[in-house]
């Protein structure tokens, strides 16, 4: 209905393409660039999908330690939080300054932009185990890693998922960011080219690419998460 009503708005007060173009007129992009536009989206795919792995490994590893020592977790978590508080379009062109123009510096844009949730969450399920599950299994004389196999991370599985949900949709914002800055291909070179030329149809068309990407990574991992954590599902019908 909201398309329609955007389509006949712009026909009706014959908006100039340049500057809101037509939902037909996007369709129309992206159909005759798509073979660029695919070109360009592998590249931004790979950029997100190095940078995702990579960002879950590194929070996962990071927050089992953090939840084994208490220590690490108090002299770390706050140097977590207080990282999200600089925005990452300032700090990816001192990427840029330092690794040059290649892949290195997108993958650690998604990294920055893709870590952070995941750790939160995943620690944050990890401190939610039953103390008396613990206590059953350390009376049995289970070890912390075996503690961890059983009960922690079943335990922790659903808010981590949650995490991963949400970097997962990150992934791609942080890939396009960027290449926004420097690159020589990938979806947000593309859009820098198209915005330049004032070509708005194509840029519309990018963003449907760049938003169904986004949302196909985050039903991925929603299809990962009922297969993974089925319990979760029963506890829901029940």
């Amino acid at each position: 209905m909201l398309v329609l009503l955007w389509e006949a708005l712009v026909r009706l007060f014959e908006v100039e393409s340049w500057l809101l173009p037509a939902p037909t007129e996007i369709a129309v992009a992206l159909a005759k660039d798509w073979p660029i536009l695919f070109y360009h989206m592998r590249i931004t795919v790979y950029e997100a999908l190095i940078g995702f792995v990579f960002s879950v490994v590194l929070a996962f590893l990071l927050a089992g330690l953090m939840d084994s020592l208490p220590l690490l977790r108090q002299a770390i978590y706050p140097l977590l939080v207080t990282s999200q508080t600089v925005p990452i379009i300032s700090v990816a062109p001192l990427f840029l300054i330092w690794f040059g123009y290649g892949l290195l510096p997108k993958v650690l844009v998604v990294v920055l932009v893709c870590f952070f949730p995941v750790v939160v969450s995943f620690l944050q399920g990890l401190a939610v185990v039953d103390p008396e599950l613990i206590d059953l299994l350390r009376s049995m004389g289970a070890s912390r890693l075996l503690i961890f196999r059983l009960a922690k991370l079943p335990a922790a599985l659903p808010t981590f998922f949650s995490g991963l949900k949400i970097a997962a949709t990150y992934s791609i914002m942080g890939a396009v960011i960027g290449e926004w800055l420097g690159a020589e291909a990938g979806l947000g070179y593309f859009m820098t080219l198209s915005q330049r030329s004032f070509l708005t149809a194509r840029l519309f068309a990018i963003i449907v690419v760049i938003t169904v990407l986004s949302l196909a990574l985050f039903k991925v991992i929603e299809l990962l998460e009922r297969a993974l954590t089925p319990w979760t599902r029963w506890q829901e019908e029940s």
